[in-house]
Parts: C-alpha cells; structure tokens; sequence
C-alpha cells in the first residue's frame, strides 16, 4: 500500500519533470515578420543614441551582398541571409533552394542598419532587377 509520503514525493517528481521539460530549449529558423510593402516600421533600437545622433562621431556599419535579380540580402560577417517570402521577410542561415538558383548577380551595399530589408525601395529601384545583363548589351 502507498503512504502519503510516497505519493507526494511522486507528485512532486511529477511536477519537477513538467517544468523542467517546459524549459527545454528548441531549435529552427527565425522569420522576420516585416511587411513586404515599402513602409517598413521605424527601427527601435535600446540603449545607446537615438539613430539619428551618431555616438561620438562613429556609427557602425553592415556590409550586404544584395542580389536584385531574387530580391535577397547576404550579411557575410553575421552569416546571414533575408529574403523575401510571400509577403514578409525572413531571416536564415540558408536559403531555400528556389533562391539558390536564381540568384544572379551581386552588388555590395553598405548600411547603418543591421536590417538591409528597411531599405529595400531604395535598393529596388536603384539596382532593378536585370541591370547587369542590359549593360552587357550595350
């Protein structure tokens, strides 16, 4: 027969086991849920000055890859890639294999802010898509 003591110790084992499977970490990619369209929330940034006031002069910088011919942003320093799915973007470690394949060409971008999609118009219309290919025609 069970006493009280076993059944609150196997209560307690019980619960113990619960919160700590709760905290069990997990894996997988990340989605940056920005809107696609050109209106892309202002940056809110903590600690240290505002965007527009540079700290003592010095403000860092990222350098991208950006590729217009699939619309995708490679930080080589961090790894990373964001890339425009649907209507929001992403950010990964890879990319998906329909990306791959059609990258294109390249331009380097160098940028203040280590979200490259929040210029996204600017870097559309400066460099569209097929840009390369029309000025090897000429």
């Amino acid at each position: 027969m069970y006493t009280f003591t076993s059944w609150r110790t196997l209560v307690s084992a019980l619960l113990s086991l619960a919160f700590l499977s709760a905290c069990w970490p997990y894996g997988g990619s990340v989605a940056v849920n920005v809107p696609a369209d050109d209106r892309a929330p202002a940056q809110v940034r903590q600690g240290g000055p505002p965007p527009h006031a540079p700290a003592h002069g010095y403000r860092r910088k990222y350098s991208y890859r950006y590729y217009p011919d699939s619309h995708v942003y490679f930080d080589a320093g961090r790894g990373l890639y964001f890339y425009l799915s649907g209507s929001e973007w992403r950010m990964s470690a890879s990319l998906p294999y329909e990306f791959k394949v059609r990258l294109g060409h390249s331009v380097d971008i160098e940028m203040e802010s280590d979200r490259p999609y929040t210029d996204f118009a600017s870097h559309k219309s400066k460099y569209p898509p097929g840009q390369k290919k029309k000025k090897k025609n000429k």
